[in-house]
């Protein structure tokens, strides 16, 4: 935003050098051909490649911990000791377990890691094997460099992310919090990537904020009967007109911090002044406006819940005493009061409902030194560019690791031509990024994380 202030911290002499560059792209490689996937419940296992970056990190000197809750459900923590003895340390964490990938789906096999016409192609290579090399390449150019960042960096690989993170970064908050004393501030996934929506030169949202979990369990009770007889305590259908009418909820729009600061900063890049608490303030007009780019916002303007799963019966003709469903819904920062009365409503009387799995919205100021040194290294490596604070629709690790009362930034820059359609590749077919976007991340995340 205009009144957002500059960024006047002495800028660090470059640490990357040739190596980086290739080791960011090998690392991306190799550890897309560690199969990482995780099905959920338990089904997956981390441990190959938390033995591959923990080998890299124990090469450049420092002593990675390797930790289980459960056997081959892996993290790796290391921590890299500041110049400013007195500085908060900072959290640098991403995930090593990808979701499914249907080889046949694919044009080359998802687990390969091929290098093919300047672009590493396979599962992870956006969702988030990327960021994970990238930060592996920096900490070694810094070894070999012997540079060493302002403050305490605490680099965390975590398992699980994908499903719950009970095994991952949560069981990590809960039960080796020590691992992460003096952390305050903390970047992941999913910000500082470039999206072209219009003219006025590419823009690279970093995320500032994040929409709730809120995984629910409905169940509905009945009486259980033959098919051929009237029922009118049928679970089935009491469930399936609970399930609808919280699919056909239309959610009111509740503009939160982080979206109305990228509201207001997407329109003055098209020169419009805009207020968004204003009284009156049309909305709908100015996403209009905004083209392409109001694709930033327009999932977090609201609360959600959409159905995902039903399972009821065990025979045609017989009507089951009980249904289940579960749906998918997220929060807003401040919006969990507004959605638990709401699921009340949509369930009636007759359909029981839970959360399945809960975790807490979040926001990060944009305000202050952190962002503008994030926004100012993005800057630096381009000009043309433009950063944007925006709000996650999905969650990171980052609720996690706010339970430590770390405050998390989505900060895994990388440069993207026109036409590269980075959103549809997180857990899309195809999943690939090109070679040049991962050397800009690494020397942006240089940059941005000794200054920081």
């Amino acid at each position: 935003m205009a009144d957002m202030p500059a960024v006047t911290a002495e800028a660090p002499a470059a640490a990357v050098d040739r190596v980086a560059l290739d080791e960011a792209v090998e690392f991306t490689s190799g550890l897309i051909r560690i199969d990482t996937t995780n099905r959920g419940g338990g089904d997956c296992r981390e441990r190959p490649a938390a033995e591959y970056v923990a080998e890299r990190l124990a090469a450049a000197g420092l002593e990675p911990v390797l930790l289980e809750r459960t056997p081959g459900r892996t993290n790796v923590v290391a921590r890299i000791e500041g110049t400013d003895p007195s500085a908060d340390a900072l959290l640098v964490h991403g995930h090593l377990d990808v979701v499914p990938a249907e080889a046949a789906d694919w044009r080359v096999d998802p687990f390969s890691g091929e290098v093919r016409d300047g672009v590493v192609w396979g599962r992870g290579a956006v969702d988030m094997k990327n960021m994970d090399a990238m930060v592996l390449a920096v900490v070694r150019a810094w070894a070999r460099a012997g540079v060493r960042p302002r403050r305490d960096v605490v680099i965390a690989y975590t398992a699980d992310e994908e499903d719950s993170a009970v095994d991952g970064a949560g069981f990590l908050a809960d039960h080796h919090p020590h691992l992460f004393e003096g952390c305050t501030e903390g970047i992941s996934e999913s910000g500082a990537f470039t999206v072209h929506a219009g003219p006025g030169g590419p823009l690279y949202p970093i995320a500032a904020g994040e929409r709730g979990t809120a995984w629910l369990k409905l169940t509905a009770h009945g009486t259980a009967g033959h098919g051929s007889k009237p029922n009118r305590a049928n679970a089935v259908s009491r469930l399936a007109a609970a399930v609808a009418r919280i699919g056909e909820y239309a959610w009111p729009v509740r503009l939160t911090d982080t979206v109305t600061a990228c509201i207001t900063e997407l329109a003055s890049l098209q020169g419009l002044s805009v207020d968004p608490r204003a009284p009156g303030f049309d909305l709908g007009a100015v996403l209009a406006e905004l083209g392409p780019a109001a694709a930033l916002v327009e999932a977090t303007l609201r609360n959600s819940a959409n159905p995902t799963m039903l399972s009821a019966g065990y025979k045609l003709n017989v009507i089951p005493g009980q249904a289940t469903a579960y749906v998918d819904g997220r929060m807003l920062p401040g919006g969990e009061a507004e959605f638990i009365a709401t699921l009340d409503a949509l369930t009636g009387p007759d359909v029981r409902w839970e959360f399945h799995h809960r975790e807490v919205a979040l926001q990060a100021p944009v305000d202050g030194r952190t962002y503008g040194i994030l926004r100012e290294s993005v800057e630096r490596f381009d000009p043309d560019g433009h950063v944007v604070p925006f709000c996650m629709a999905g969650g990171t690790d980052a609720k996690q690791f706010s339970r430590l009362g770390v405050t998390g930034y989505g900060f895994s820059p990388l440069k993207l031509p026109p036409g590269f359609d980075y959103w549809s590749l997180f857990h899309g077919v195809d999943e690939r990024v090109p070679v040049e976007a991962l050397h800009f991340g690494v020397r942006v995340l240089d940059h941005a994380l000794r200054t920081l």
